[in-house]
Parts: structure tokens; sequence; C-alpha cells
């Protein structure tokens, strides 16, 4: 603010403070509201000037010219996150004129938009949604700062996700195809770049609920759902849209299967050209994982016809699997399946009762069906009469490394926030599934 009084101040003035200060105290105002006036009549002005002015009816926005804008853009660099500006900022991120190229200077968009992230500054959406629009990088930035800071801090609830995801905008953004499209193919990378891990395969599952929330709501300028998969399988991208809300509990078990049936023939009865091709296909239903663990649940809640439900978690598990393997896969899932459902309205039940089942998970060579397994076990314990009795045993058996407690750790918080939003009964579910969360996170 110093910076901008002194360029806005006359040099003879400034030579003689004593002047200055008797001058503007003639005026009736102190140095401090003087230049702050000064600074709010500048701005205004400038605000009008590229607002356009309207007379007899025409809009001269155009007039400004682009090196004006440019220029404006750069005499605001050093005083971005002073709050007097805001009005210029937003006006300068709305402003297009009609120009093929953009006129805003990038070192401008690029100071806006760290301020922004770094929340030095806020800003209207529509604003913030422009910047991410007109500049790439920005975008970019904003979407790789959102992953690193949900890396960096313990999450210990899908709330909290959600909130510090919906806090940065970006599932707001996303109504845009543009950026839908941009955000999903840096998810994408960040999963291939980290084989995988829970943690982002997670934010991405909460990223795509937002986005949908946020794609309902949105009034105006509404792009069809296909336009932001355009080159997915449209059956299956339409079955997986469908929220579990949308539908009553007693026909969930009916979708998933035909969700189940179009990707069971998308992958097996066509012949997809590549592995880019199948991880496209696996990618788009990953992001939809809360159908997936709907599935796992009713497998064991649920009287349901299993083959459909366990085909699908096989595919999201263990997506390279030939047909062959694919095969070994349901064999061994539905073995343990078997005997989990065996056990389940057991009231009493002691570690040696599931100890084959457990085996099961240390022991399978494919660490892929070893996951598919351990999400089985997890929703038993959790579920059944007599989980809670060894459920704490368990866990400390199947979450020996890292790797394992943070897999485990995954599906408890999806557990709680699914309960927590559906309104579960049964206390004692929700009782046991805090305990567990609370000793996991420390080994996590």
């Amino acid at each position: 603010q110093s910076l901008l009084c002194h360029l806005l101040s006359s040099s003879k003035w400034e030579s003689n403070e004593a002047e200055t200060s008797t001058f503007i105290s003639t005026l009736g105002h102190t140095s401090a509201d003087y230049y702050c006036h000064l600074v709010k009549n500048m701005v205004f002005s400038l605000v009008t000037e590229l607002r356009g002015n309207h007379f007899n009816g025409l809009n001269i926005q155009g007039r400004v010219s682009a090196s004006r804008v440019n220029a404006v853009s750069l005499f605001c660099l050093p005083l971005i996150t002073l709050p007097d500006i805001t009005p210029l900022l937003e006006t300068l991120l709305l402003y297009h004129g009609g120009a093929s190229k953009e006129i805003l200077s990038s070192e401008f968009l690029e100071a806006v938009n760290e301020a922004f992230l770094k929340r030095k500054i806020s800003l209207p959406e529509s604003a913030v949604f422009s910047l991410w629009l007109r500049h790439l990088p920005s975008l970019e930035k904003a979407t790789l700062y959102l992953l690193d800071h949900l890396v960096s801090i313990p999450l210990n609830s899908l709330e909290e996700v959600a909130s510090v995801i919906k806090d940065s905008l970006l599932p707001q953004a996303a109504s845009h195809p543009a950026i839908f499209r941009t955000v999903n193919e840096i998810f994408k990378n960040a999963l291939l770049e980290t084989d995988g891990t829970p943690e982002v395969m997670t934010i991405i599952q909460v990223f795509t609920q937002l986005f949908l929330q946020a794609h309902q709501n949105e009034n105006k300028h509404k792009f069809p759902l296909k336009a932001y998969f355009p080159y997915h399988h449209q059956p299956l991208v339409t079955a997986l849209l469908r929220r579990p809300f949308e539908l009553p509990t007693t026909r969930w078990s009916q979708h998933l299967k035909h969700i189940s049936d179009i990707l069971k023939a998308l992958v097996e009865d066509t012949n997809i050209s590549s592995l880019a091709d199948l991880f496209e296909i696996w990618f788009l239903v990953a992001r939809f994982g809360e159908w997936l663990d709907i599935a796992a649940e009713l497998l064991l809640k649920a009287a349901v016809e299993p083959d459909a439900l366990l085909w699908l978690l096989a595919f999201y598990y263990c997506p390279q699997n030939e047909n062959q393997e694919r095969t070994q896969t349901m064999v061994e899932a539905q073995a343990v399946y078997s005997h989990l459902t065996m056990h389940f309205s057991c009231t009493v039940l002691s570690f040696k009762d599931l100890e084959a089942a457990v085996h099961s998970v240390m022991d399978i060579e494919q660490c892929c069906n070893e996951r598919l397994i351990t999400h089985l076990l997890t929703n038993f314990l959790l579920f059944s009469s007599g989980g809670h009795m060894i459920a704490q045993e368990f866990i400390d058996h199947i979450t020996r490394t890292a790797d394992r407690s943070k897999e485990v750790c995954s599906l408890l918080i999806r557990s709680a926030y699914r309960i927590n939003h559906n309104g579960e009964e049964n206390q004692r579910t929700v009782k046991l599934l805090n305990e567990l969360l609370q000793k996991l996170t420390l080994k996590v």
C-alpha cells in the first residue's frame, strides 16, 4: 500500500512532507484517509474503464486496447494482496475484450493463483473459474496443490477430505468440461505415479462425488454429463453416474449386477486393443468407488447372487488379469466368501474360526486378490453378529505392514462416512469403527 501511495503522490509534495500534510488536512483528511481514498478512486476508475461505459446503449468495452489491459495487469503485480485492489483483480480476470490471444500477463495470472491458493486473497468463484479456464498452468498448480495438501496432513474422516476439496473450489469449477478433463488427467497420472495408493484413490472418489453434487446444483450453462466422459462406453457411464441415494436400497444389488454385466461384456467379449484402453475403463469404474464399497457390503449383509458382485470386485482389484487368471481370482474369492457367510450369523466367534481366511490374505501370491479378500474380511468384522469379538485381534494380525494398515484404514474411513450418511442404527458397528480407526491411525 505504501508503494502504491508513493506512485500516486506528486514528487514535489513528497519532497516536502510538511506541505503535503498541510494540503491533505485542508481537504479534511488525515494522510492515511487521503491515500486510502486515492487508492479506491484509482481502482474504481480502472474498473469502470475495463467494464466499459454504456453510451446510447452501446457497450464500448472493446475500445480498451489489449496493451492497456496488459499494462494494468502488470501494474497490479506488487499489489495483489491489497484488499482494495480485489475489485480490479476480479474485473481483469473476467475481462476478455474479444481478443483471440491472452491479454493478461502470465506473471499476473500466476501471482493471483498463488495468492488465492495460499489464502492471501479472496475472490468470487466466477473470477477463480475464469482464471483456471484462461490459464492452464494455474489450474494444474491448483490441482497439484490440493493433492499435496491432502496427502501431507492426517485426515481421519471423509468429511474432512470433502471439506478440504470443496474449499479448493475445484469440484465446482469442474462443472466446465474443459476443467473437469484437465483435473481428471492430473488425477489419473497421480494414481499411476503412486501405484494406486489408497489415499489418492479416496481423494479421487470423494472429488467425483462432490463434482456430481456441484453439477446437479448448477442451474445456468449446465452441460450434459456425457460431455465429461466423451470417450467412454456410454451405457457404463450412465449406470455408474446413478448415485446410490437416487435408488431404493432394495434395488442396489440389481443395479450393481447391471454395472457388472456391462463391464464384463466390455472387458471379456470385445477386444481391448491395449493396456491403456483397459486402464481407462478401470479408472472410470474406480472413480465411482462408492458403488464398489456397497457391493462388498451387500455380499455379506444381504441375500444376493454373489457371482456378479464378486466379479465386479475382482475386476476392480485385479484389472489386468486375463480370463484364466480372473477365473482363479474368482475361485479364491468365492472360497473365502463362502467361509465368511457360513460364520456370518454366529454370535460367538474365535480367531481360529476364520484362520483359513486370514491365511488367504497373508499367503496369496496375488497382491490384488489379497486386497479383495481384505475388503471382504473387514466388512465381515464390522457387520457380522460375532465379528466385534475378534475384530481388534484380526486387524492387528492383517495390518503388520504400513501399506496394509493404509488399505484397511481407508476401508474403515469410507465405511464410517457411509454409515454416518445412511443413518446406521447399529451402534455396536459405529462404536467398533471408531475404536479400530483410533488405533489404526496411530499406525499409519
